[in-house]
C-alpha cells in the first residue's frame, strides 16, 4: 500500500473521529459545527497539556485577544495531522496572537518538532511570544518578527509542515519560496479556503502542479487547503 493512500486513511480517520467530516454532495450545504456541537475543546492527558488548552479556551472565548485567527476546529485539524505524520519542523506565516501556534505547540510537544512563525506586527507578536510563554511552549517557538516575504528568504532547513495564513495575495509567493524546502511526504495547510475568497493562482498552483495533492476541508468556515507533497 502505498504512503500516500495511508495518509489519506489516517486524514479520513482524524476527521471522522473528530467529527469534522464535511458532507459534499452537490446542493447540500455542510452542518455548521455549532449545530453538530464539535466546537469544544479536548481533553488534556497531562497538566502540561492542559496549561496550553487552557490559554487556547481563554482566547476562543476573548475574540479580541486572538485577533483574525483560525476556528477551534481548523486548530484541532491541523493539530491531528502534525502529530499523527510525526511532523519536527513546522514553518507558520502569520503568527497572530499565538492561537495557531498553540494548536501546533500540542503536537510538537509529542513529536519533539519546533515551530517558526513569521509576523509582521510588533504587537500581536509580543501578545503571542506573551501566550506562548503563558502556555509553557516559549522554547519550542521562534518567533520571527518582520515581512515574512523577505525574512523566509534566510529559512534554510527542511520543512515538514507549512501553515500560510497571511495576506492572502502572498499565499502564492510564499508557496514559490518555500515549496522546495517542504520534504516529500510533508504538508502545507492554507487558511482562508473560501472566505475571504482564496487568489486563484494558488489554487491553481495546488491543485495543478503534479507534484502536489490537495483537498479542501471544513469548508462550512473559512476552510482549509491541506496539500501532500507526494513522495516519488
Amino acid at each position: 500500500m502505498s504512503k500516500r493512500i495511508v495518509l489519506s486513511f489516517v486524514l479520513v480517520a482524524l476527521l471522522a473521529s473528530a467529527g469534522l467530516i464535511i458532507g459534499q454532495e452537490r446542493g447540500r450545504r455542510p452542518r455548521s459545527a455549532e449545530a453538530s456541537s464539535i466546537e469544544n475543546i479536548p481533553l488534556p492527558q497531562s497538566d502540561a497539556e492542559k496549561k496550553i488548552l487552557t490559554i487556547l479556551d481563554e482566547m476562543g472565548k476573548d475574540r479580541s485577544r486572538r485577533y483574525l485567527s483560525v476556528s477551534l476546529n481548523d486548530g484541532r485539524l491541523m493539530r491531528q495531522l502534525t502529530e499523527a505524520t510525526g511532523a519536527k519542523r513546522v514553518v507558520e506565516i502569520g503568527t497572530s496572537t499565538g492561537y495557531s501556534g498553540l494548536w501546533f505547540a500540542l503536537a510538537l510537544r509529542a513529536t519533539g518538532g519546533k515551530l517558526t512563525t513569521y509576523e509582521i506586527d510588533p504587537e500581536r507578536a509580543r501578545i503571542a511570544g506573551e501566550n506562548f510563554k503563558r502556555a509553557g511552549v516559549d522554547d519550542l517557538i521562534t518567533i520571527v518578527l518582520g515581512n515574512a516575504h523577505e525574512k523566509v528568504k534566510e529559512y534554510k532547513e527542511p520543512i515538514d509542515v507549512l501553515f500560510l495564513d497571511a495576506d492572502k495575495e502572498g499565499y502564492i509567493d510564499y508557496l514559490n519560496k518555500l515549496l522546495p524546502l517542504v520534504r516529500p511526504g510533508g504538508l502545507i495547510f492554507a487558511h482562508n479556503m473560501r472566505r475571504p475568497s482564496p487568489d486563484p493562482r494558488y489554487i491553481e498552483a495546488v491543485t495543478k502542479n503534479p507534484q502536489l495533492d490537495t483537498s479542501f476541508l471544513l469548508m462550512d468556515g473559512a476552510g482549509v487547503g491541506v496539500t501532500l507533497k507526494k513522495r516519488k
